[in-house]
């Protein structure tokens, strides 16, 4: 009988959540090492999560990944993977492995599984509703770093997303786009293409998922998490290095997402189960949340 109260307590926790969230729209970045995961209940996991959402009125958008993906087809076309601060160098034979990839395999196989489970997700190709200018690094001289097809999303096409949830349907988008000016397509990343997504939509919520916990003040020590995190601390932990490396697109996105009005964004673990739910729904959460 416990077990049973257990449950529908647990019902009663989400449903305040579920009425103000109704109606509203959700972004999720979907991406890390979990997406690879031979195990079908990780796999379906955050599926199923997004069928929920869709089940109590909520509109999720799904932005995914794929870098590892990327990486063993370029090594089974015999091409090697070259990075320079964490950006994969795109030349023309890479950049077309990238849009098969993500837009051609990845996206429909995350397509096919929400709707297997009782969802509606329609996929889009990112170029066809990203632009993009290409994106230079900053070398240590101050010179500009090419490193070819790579982007930062500028643009986003929201009537066939629009169009997308009004059918009642699950947008999943892969992180590719058109040159501004050339009309090529650009490897994106996610990140920037989910906050960018999130931002053009009038989003209430943008959720990245990923393989580690949240931002960690101690990479390597889980217990130090930061659990709540406000916009006017970033530049602080920016210096003292705890943003670095693959967080610093993920933090600066977020950013960029409060300061255009969407009220939180939150950072978490999607190698733990319901993990989105989780975040949503419950009064404790999990993860990261940056706040204004």
């Amino acid at each position: 009988m416990q077990e049973f109260i257990s449950k529908a307590s647990t019902l009663l926790e989400a449903l305040p959540y579920i009425q103000r969230f109704s109606g509203q729209t959700f972004v999720v970045k979907y991406g890390g090492s979990f997406m690879d995961s031979t195990d079908p209940a990780v796999r379906n996991g955050v599926a199923r999560d997004i069928v929920f959402l869709e089940a109590v009125e909520i509109n999720p958008v799904v932005v995914h990944g794929g870098g590892k993906a990327i990486t063993r087809a370029m090594a089974s076309a015999g091409i090697s993977a070259k990075f320079i601060q964490g950006q994969r160098v795109t030349d023309e034979a890479t950049v077309e492995v990238v849009e098969r990839v993500l837009s051609r395999e990845i996206n429909p196989e995350i397509v096919e599984t929400i709707n297997s489970l009782g969802g509606c997700a329609r996929g889009f190709a990112g170029s066809n509703i990203f632009k993009c200018r290409q994106l230079y690094l900053d070398g240590a001289d101050g010179e500009k770093i090419d490193i070819g097809y790579v982007g930062e999303v500028t643009q986003v096409n929201v009537e066939p997303l629009l169009a997308c949830l009004k059918a009642g349907a699950t947008p999943v988008i892969s992180p590719t786009a058109r040159g501004e000016t050339d009309g090529k397509i650009y490897n994106c990343n996610a990140d920037i293409a989910a906050a960018q997504t999130a931002i053009a939509l009038h989003a209430a919520r943008l959720v990245f998922m990923s393989d580690v916990p949240g931002l960690m003040r101690d990479p390597k020590d889980a217990s130090t998490i930061i659990p709540n995190l406000r916009v006017s601390e970033v530049p602080a932990l920016k210096a003292g290095g705890i943003v670095d490396h693959g967080m610093i697109p993920k933090i600066d996105s977020a950013v960029a997402a409060i300061e255009s009005g969407i009220h939180k964004v939150s950072l978490v673990d999607g190698r733990v189960p319901h993990a989105v739910l989780l975040e949503i729904f419950t009064d404790a959460g999990l993860g990261t949340e940056v706040v204004p």
